[in-house]
């Protein structure tokens, strides 16, 4: 049984930023993401290596996928659910501020 099940952030449009960006992804990307988040979905609260609070609300999933690369999912969590964000692949050791803004703002639309 899920204990957090996620759910898409969907902007006005209908469009859902986080579900396009995993289409973008190859196949064994998207596969790890998915993992990831499930591995979430069921067994929250999970802490390091897999998830991290990144203060105020808002969550990270770690992803390590193909090539030596690594993503990032921010979440909240709202209404029991764990609401998806953003997601981009890191290309630098912090997060960047701008998509940390970006999950912020959205996170602040459902609150």
């Amino acid at each position: 049984m899920k204990r957090l099940p996620a759910a898409f952030y969907a902007l006005p449009s209908g469009r859902e930023p986080v579900r396009a960006w995993l289409k973008g992804l190859d196949r064994d990307d998207r596969k790890i993401v998915g993992e990831d988040i499930k591995d979430v979905e069921f067994s929250w609260p999970i802490g390091m290596p897999l998830c991290r609070s990144l203060g105020g609300g808002l969550w990270e999933v770690r992803c390590d996928l193909t090539r030596g690369r690594i993503a990032r999912v921010l979440f909240c969590v709202s209404r029991g659910r764990m609401v998806l964000l953003h997601a981009f692949v890191k290309k630098t050791q912090k997060t960047p501020a701008d998509d940390r803004a970006l999950a912020v703002s959205r996170m602040k639309e459902i609150a």
